[in-house]
């Protein structure tokens, strides 16, 4: 399908690429790796009147140590971060998750930030940023912000991006001593997860002194399992806790039905990922 006609700019700098968002109003999409943009405009899902290629600003690429974090910029490849070896010391969980996106042909074009900002339900980073407590930079008209995953992704395909802004990086902070692991179903004739788990686990004296865990496509927006959580915390490290704590998983969860699965599938499912990462990262 050929998409609808459109202006089109290679940005030459972030404050390039805000000021053309901001002229073209609620019209303007940011390109990035172009792995969704491109086919929802062939299938004309959407329609802008003006694209910005962010292809061009090298100052969006990267990751850096930034002391207790990671900052990695957004139009950073999938491919990048999977081998970048900070990410895989300081960040594994990213790294894990990244690693199994589309194909690789989409990991060597798709963008981490892009991800992010598509904040497709089925995306495996949304996830991943929400258990890490990752912070997004974003450039607006009105300068920089930071927004918390928590606040970020707002709702079916929605973040807390404005029609100007351009996601610049984001914050990772560093999990010195933790163990992680991405657990994910999917169809085989394609990687969107059905339902995807992130867990990360810090053990002392033979319990689990913390744990982070994030539950992809079991709403409009990626869920943090608190009550696993809560669960988790402070128990001794055995399988029949976390198989306990497992079974709370559906706490705030609310899971569609689409073309891949039903929303009583997901329930089912649910449960069984959280307890297969958790004993993954908690090396159970």
């Amino acid at each position: 399908m050929i998409p609808a006609a459109f202006d089109y700019t290679r940005a030459a700098s972030v404050e390039d690429a805000v000021t053309v968002l901001a002229g073209a109003g609620d019209d303007g999409k940011v390109l990035a790796g172009g792995q969704s943009l491109l086919p929802m405009l062939r299938l004309r899902l959407a329609a802008p009147t003006m694209v910005v290629d962010l292809g061009g600003v090298a100052e969006l690429r990267g990751v850096r140590d930034d002391g207790d974090a990671l900052v990695i910029g957004a139009m950073t490849t999938h491919d990048d971060v999977t081998k970048h070896p900070l990410v895989r010391e300081h960040a594994p969980l990213i790294a894990q998750a990244a690693e199994t996106v589309g194909d690789r042909q989409v990991r060597h074009m798709g963008t981490f930030g892009g991800s992010l900002a598509h904040a497709d339900p089925a995306g495996d980073l949304p996830g991943v940023a929400l258990a890490l407590d990752a912070v997004m930079s974003v450039a607006g008209p009105d300068g920089m912000r930071d927004v918390p995953a928590g606040d970020f992704f707002v709702d079916y395909f929605t973040t807390a991006l404005g029609a100007s802004d351009v996601l610049v990086s984001v914050r990772v902070p560093k999990l010195t001593g933790w163990s992680t692991h991405y657990e994910k179903f999917h169809q085989m004739a394609q990687s969107w997860s059905v339902v995807g788990v992130a867990a990360a686990v810090r053990r002392s004296n033979g319990s689990i002194a913390e744990a982070r865990v994030a539950l992809t496509n079991m709403g409009v927006t990626p869920i943090r399992a608190r009550g696993v959580e809560e669960a988790l915390t402070g128990a001794p490290a055995t399988a029949d806790t976390v198989a306990a704590a497992a079974a709370r998983a559906m706490e705030g969860a609310s899971p569609l039905t689409d073309g891949t699965a039903s929303a009583e599938y997901r329930t089912q499912l649910a449960p069984v990922l959280t307890r297969r990462a958790v004993m993954a990262a908690g090396g159970l």
